[in-house]
């Protein structure tokens, strides 16, 4: 059963104590797993998977990792099978040293969801290491006097191996004097100590040789040995004795190199070199002789190198005074080391997930622990974060953490975070440690381009050349990446879009256009622009474009006819309208303003017509004494440069019915050049026509009245006095006259004779059609004759 602590912790700073982690897992049991050291790589350790009641496909998708305080990866797990096993050989000596039992702790750490299992490895001990003497021989000065039952410590052997595969026995080789006890020290250390069996004779044995074996109880057990030098010596009946047998004392473990411990003080009833004490640490350690020193002579310890409570908390010390006459006493000095705040917490991460995505609810960004080599309140600890940030830390069980976010996250607003986790413990002074991690927000198309204003209007001029730069516009996306946007235009064959060059995020497209505009056949566009993201799904913003196309003056006035022909009485007045010409600009603006005049006029021209700037029209300034009269009209509009068209008006005085021939220019062209055959030949063959046209609409005229004459009763014709209703005859220009004319053909009573004459007709007044007048202001041209019958 996993009990997993909860802390829904809203604030950003998170008291975590130990005690209280320690409380909420006591009733829970750790895995436990055993090993023995030096067992080769790859060795099988347990199935997790089996061990937590899961399967491996949940057991892999929880994604497990194994994680342990030691340096070394010495566990390797498959997330597959969930099959734990060794990564590398392990020696008990090296990771515990003589601690016993030898437990590895590791966490096992499940991520989804977050879930942690602690467990142990035990390492049992092989028999690997033989027992070791640091002194290749102990000297050893026994008096002569002593009596039998004596006993003297020797040196005891090391054996790194633990249990029973450490020194479990001593013997010493055969002889007649001594033999070997056994005892048990503290820490578990057995000591041999030499017992003297008979009384020794210096005259008979001054020296003794014997060899000392260690044996510990691995099977098959491995042995060391050492030469034990004994001197025997005269009689000294007093050996020293300490004041007191067992000193405890404390020490910080910052206390400086060379400071004293301890002093321990015996006495020895002997005098002389009898009663003469030396001070010596007692076959100590390697590790006591790196650290402590001792004065010979005074029994001062003094420290040798510096204390460290998070490797060795307790020093056993065994002193021993020695006189002159080689008797000795021991005492033992047990040195307490106390715990100062000297480590700084740790920040051991896990895992840690950058970049995140924006708009995310909450969402763990990292997994980290906390570990604080000192103890007791020097070991508790305060996590916490900045207050300004959408981050929230939540304690777990084991010490660790997991950093989530507090509130969704908007990549716009800010991209990167730069988050420092800082601990601290509660010890004196406080020690802090800050850790600094980066979590990048990555982007999610949630913004629509934004154009900068929701219309533009650009202005061009007509007639230039293609892929001619318009103008630019911009919109703003603030999302990144593929969700950044794109330009397209509605469906027109004259522009496209050009992407110049981004700046800070921000695209400028180009209005570039494809061929040349023409303002007479249009004078403005309207184009909706799309700015589109890449996103998924696209967002898009859009824009009208109103273009406005700049008239230039590419068009010459025109008039609205090739040639204009009009005709005039002889007997018109000074200030009578003889005409009116019209011409139009398909331009704009001053560009279409016109005026006319007249092109290469002669004085008399000047002299005898005046023409209006403005209106075009024609009228007489002297009365006309030609018959035709030939005036070139110029127009000119107020372009730059201007442009100006010219057309011929002829005028043709008329008298009468009869009418000189007008000829068309076509033939003044031709008359200033030889004549062309076919010419001729054409221009009488219309002649004849037009004449035979003419004296048959005349004898159809004539046969009608004759039959209307005869028709009258006796031959004669009784008609009231006055004018008959006129009929009009309507005679077309087909022939040699150069226009339609209607005559009116008036009878009247009375008449001395039986013939008729054709009035003088009427001039008709020629005008230039205008486009800007009706067709009912054109002048109707129209003649009157009379006729009398008797």
């Amino acid at each position: 059963v996993t009990l997993q602590v909860e802390c829904a912790v809203q604030q950003r700073q998170v008291l975590f104590l130990c005690v209280f982690l320690g409380m909420s897992w006591a009733a829970e049991e750790p895995l436990e797993y055993f090993v023995e050291e030096e067992a080769e790589r790859g060795t099988f350790l347990a199935n997790l998977a089996h061990d937590l009641g899961l399967g491996m496909e949940e057991l892999s998708a929880r994604e497990p990792r194994v994680i342990s305080d030691q340096k070394i990866g010495f566990l390797l797990l498959d997330p597959l099978t969930g099959d734990l096993s060794l990564n590398e050989k392990l020696d008990r000596e090296e990771l515990c040293g003589p601690k016993e039992p030898c437990v590895l702790p590791f966490q096992l750490l499940m991520g989804k969801p977050f879930e942690v299992f602690r467990a142990k490895l035990w390492v049992r001990d092989i028999n690997d290491h033989s027992p070791v003497f640091l002194d290749r021989e102990i000297p050893l000065k026994i008096s002569e006097s002593t009596t039998p039952g004596a006993a003297f410590l020797l040196q005891s052997a090391q054996d790194s191996d633990v249990g029973t595969n450490n020194v479990r026995n001593y013997t010493i080789s055969p002889n007649a004097y001594f033999h070997i006890n056994v005892h048990n020290g503290a820490e578990g250390i057995i000591y041999p100590e030499l017992a003297l069996d008979r009384p020794l004779d210096r005259e008979e044995v001054p020296e003794l040789s014997l060899i000392l074996t260690a044996l510990d109880g691995g099977s098959p057990p491995r042995s060391g040995t050492t030469l034990v030098r004994i001197l025997v010596l005269d009689t000294n009946d007093n050996a020293p004795e300490f004041v007191q047998p067992l000193y405890k004392v404390q020490l910080c473990e910052d206390s400086p190199v060379g400071s004293l411990a301890v002093t321990v003080s015996a006495k020895d009833l002997d005098t002389g070199s009898n009663g003469e004490i030396v001070y010596a640490f007692f076959y100590a350690t390697e590790r006591i002789l790196k650290t402590f020193q001792i004065n010979p002579t005074s029994g001062s310890v003094y420290l040798k190198a510096e204390l460290d409570y998070e490797v060795i908390q307790t020093y056993t010390l065994t002193i021993q005074a020695k006189d002159g006459g080689g008797l000795s006493g021991k005492c033992t000095v047990v040195v307490q080391v106390t715990d100062i705040n000297d480590n700084p917490p740790e920040l051991l991460m896990s895992s840690l997930t950058s970049p995140i995505k924006e708009n995310s609810l909450e969402t763990v960004v990292a997994v980290f622990r906390i570990r604080d080599r000192d103890s007791g309140n020097n070991a508790k600890t305060v996590c916490s974060i900045q207050d300004d940030l959408p981050f929230l830390l939540k304690p777990s069980v084991e010490n660790y953490y997991t950093l989530v976010t507090d509130s969704p996250l908007d990549r716009e607003e800010r991209a990167e975070y730069i988050i420092t986790i800082t601990v601290t413990d509660m010890g004196t002074p406080r020690l802090k440690t800050e850790h600094n991690i980066t979590v990048l927000v990555s982007d999610v198309n949630d913004n629509a381009p934004a154009f900068t204003q929701t219309s533009y209007t650009l202005w061009v001029r007509e007639n230039n050349s293609p892929a001619l730069h318009i103008g630019s516009v911009s919109a703003t996306d603030p999302d990144a990446g593929a969700n950044a946007q794109n330009y397209t235009i509605n469906l027109n064959s004259f522009f496209h879009i050009k992407i110049s060059g981004s700046d800070e995020g921000i695209i400028y497209p180009e209005l570039v256009l494809d061929r040349a505009l023409d303002r007479e056949k249009q004078q403005e566009f309207s184009l909706t622009l799309t700015a589109l993201d890449g996103g998924l799904p696209p967002r898009s913003g859009a824009t009208n474009i109103h273009i406005v196309i700049l008239d230039v003056n590419d068009n010459a006035p025109q008039f609205s006819q090739a040639i204009y022909e009009t005709q005039a009485p002889e007997n018109s007045p000074v200030g009578s309208f003889i005409a009116k010409v019209s011409a139009g600009d398909a331009d704009s603006g001053i560009n279409a303003d016109i005026s006319y005049s007249f092109f290469d006029a002669s004085e008399d021209i000047l002299t005898t017509f005046h023409i209006n700037p403005f209106s075009g029209e024609i009228i007489l300034r002297l009365l006309l004494d030609y018959e035709l009269q030939r005036l070139v009209v110029l127009v000119r509009d107020n372009g730059e440069p201007p442009l100006s068209a010219s057309v011929t008006l002829h005028v043709l005085l008329v008298d009468g019915f009869s009418q000189p021939y007008l000829p068309p220019p076509e033939a003044e062209a031709a008359a200033a050049a030889p004549a062309d055959p076919l010419t001729v030949y054409l221009v009488v063959a219309l002649a004849s026509v037009s004449s035979l046209f003419l004296f048959s609409v005349l004898v159809f005229v004539a046969v009608r009245l004759c039959r209307r004459a005869g028709a009258a009763s006796a031959g004669r014709c009784a008609v009231p006095e006055g004018h008959f209703p006129g009929h009009l005859l309507d005679v077309s220009g087909t022939g040699t006259l150069s226009q339609s004319y209607q005559y009116e053909v008036c009878l009247t009573g009375g008449a001395g004779t039986n013939e008729f004459k054709f009035l003088k007709p009427i001039l008709p007044t020629v005008q230039a059609q205008d486009p800007g007048r009706n067709s009912d202001e054109n002048p109707t041209f129209r003649n009157s004759l009379g006729f009398n019958f008797q």
